[in-house]
């Protein structure tokens, strides 16, 4: 299919399956925490019904509907031009049978989508509260990064409503609000049952965290195995050259 191209805009491979994504370079490009959550989250069953917030470019959903056997994931964006780049995406990859974008605010979709319906909510949500860090000058990073459309509570309340019983969050975050994170989830009876830390190399210390949650779960919680990024040498650890699909020294 022919994809038009809009200024400033560019197709990346993503690496995966010939899986390829349009971004565009003044606006917020996705990260190696998109690709974590999306492998993280590939436990997600056959057949199974999900909701991405805060879906930006389409990454999350495109990448899970390669990734799963999935039924359908609908993305939801607040930002009209972010939507419509990525469902020009999700026409690129032929994926428009199991990836929808809604451009809408994530505080009123629970008045548009079913409730206590869907499999999995999955979210890479701003990780940075107003007023703390430096601000970004771009509106369109302000709002990918910092909670201006929305906050923390907001996506837990809402995956909260979203979800079936036993339902399954998949969330990728900082592990400075690793505490705000776990009260929300209970406040929201989502109970906390794993947690991956990401560290960038050995010796450093984390900079990010993988958190899945089960609504109305038995309190346990498993702390994964470490993830490290890159090797001494600069280069991808092998756990992440697998999580890529790249076989090992290529």
């Amino acid at each position: 299919m022919e994809i038009k191209l809009k200024e400033n805009e560019r197709i990346d491979d993503l690496q995966y399956k010939g899986l390829k994504i349009i971004q565009n370079k003044n606006g917020f490009c996705f990260g190696i925490d998109a690709v974590l959550l999306s492998d993280f989250a590939k436990e997600i069953k056959e057949g199974a019904n999900v909701v991405d917030l805060g879906a930006g470019t389409g990454i999350l959903g495109i990448l899970l509907a390669g990734k799963t056997k999935l039924n359908k994931i609908i993305g939801i964006e607040i930002q009209p031009d972010v939507c419509e780049m990525a469902s020009r995406s999700i026409n690129l990859n032929n994926m428009q049978n199991r990836v929808e974008i809604i451009n809408e605010d994530i505080k009123n979709i629970e008045n548009i989508l079913e409730t206590d319906f869907y499999n999995a909510v999955v979210t890479n949500p701003p990780y940075k509260k107003i007023g703390s860090g430096a601000k970004n000058q771009n509106e369109k990073e302000s709002i990918s990064r910092h909670e201006v459309k929305c906050t923390l509570e907001d996506i837990i309340r809402v995956s909260d409503k979203l979800l079936k019983n036993c339902g399954s969050l998949y969330m990728v975050h900082r592990p400075e609000r690793l505490a705000d994170i776990i009260y929300c989830l209970r406040e929201y009876k989502l109970e906390p049952k794993k947690i991956k830390f990401v560290y960038p190399s050995y010796g450093k210390e984390p900079n990010l965290i993988l958190i899945k949650a089960v609504k109305n779960g038995n309190p346990f919680l498993k702390i994964e195995n470490p993830l490290f990024v890159y090797k001494e040498d600069g280069t991808y650890t092998d756990d992440i050259l697998k999580i890529y699909g790249r076989e090992k020294g290529e």
